[in-house]
């Protein structure tokens, strides 16, 4: 049994990528690099970030920030110069200024506004008009020719 949920624990591990050739030798800039390339999206897959993608643009920019990592670069610095060339659609968390902000602000705008709306239309359900109780004489005669009942 213990087999069997190791094997599982090593299938269920995530497959980067990076290739060996590709790592520094330094383990503190090689988890920069590292922590750099989880927010950094693929241009070419999308929906990965650079460190999963097997594209050969996503080895590129591996390689592009591993070097600006050596070359003494801060992470911000890194990450401004990879948005320099590609833009901000390589980052999974845009960030929030200029336009990005009117999209950072439409989500809770919207649950403001929805809620605010359920709560005007539970409100005026209250404050409807009350059905009347009872049909007038001429109402019952009316009703009576519409059923069809004699």
């Amino acid at each position: 049994m213990r087999r069997l949920v190791l094997a599982l624990a090593l299938i269920a591990t995530p497959v980067l990528a990076v290739q060996p050739d590709e790592m520094l030798s330094d383990p503190d800039l090689e988890a920069r690099a590292r922590a750099i390339s989880r927010d950094l999206r693929c241009p070419v897959c999308q929906g990965e970030n650079i460190d999963d993608s097997n594209a050969a643009i996503s080895r590129d920019l591996r390689l592009y920030v591993r070097e600006r990592l050596v070359a003494g670069d801060s992470d911000r610095a890194v990450v401004d110069n990879v948005i320099e060339r590609f833009g901000e659609f390589v980052l999974f968390q845009p960030r929030a200024t200029g336009a990005n902000l009117i999209l950072w602000l439409a989500g809770p705008l919207m649950a403001l506004i929805g809620a605010f709306a359920g709560w005007r239309f539970l409100r005026g359900r209250d404050q409807a008009t009350p059905m009347p109780d009872d049909l007038s004489a001429e109402e019952k005669t009316r009703l009576r020719d519409i059923m069809g009942d004699d």
